[in-house]
């Protein structure tokens, strides 16, 4: 069993068919719209995920938990940081 399989996401993003830039921009959205720590789902069949989820992340601070991939699907699992202040 993998870690995934214990995580219960707080939302699920599906971008299925869609390609760059259009995964990363409709996740942008997503996470600006979760609750601090809250854990996204990312399912994307464009293979540029696999380079620009983790890019993303590092660039914003939040924690990609974990990453994925199955029959030309890509899944991630996404921590929103903690806002401080």
């Amino acid at each position: 069993m993998t870690r995934s399989a214990e995580m219960t996401a707080d939302a699920v993003l599906d971008a299925s068919g869609l390609n760059c830039p259009e995964p990363v921009m409709m996740l942008h959205n997503k996470v600006r719209d979760l609750a601090s720590g809250a854990l996204l789902k990312v399912i994307a069949t464009d293979p540029s995920t696999q380079r620009d989820i983790p890019k993303f992340c590092i660039f914003l601070g939040h924690e990609l938990v974990e990453q994925q991939q199955a029959s030309g699907t890509y899944l991630y699992w996404i921590r929103k940081k903690s806002e401080q202040g």
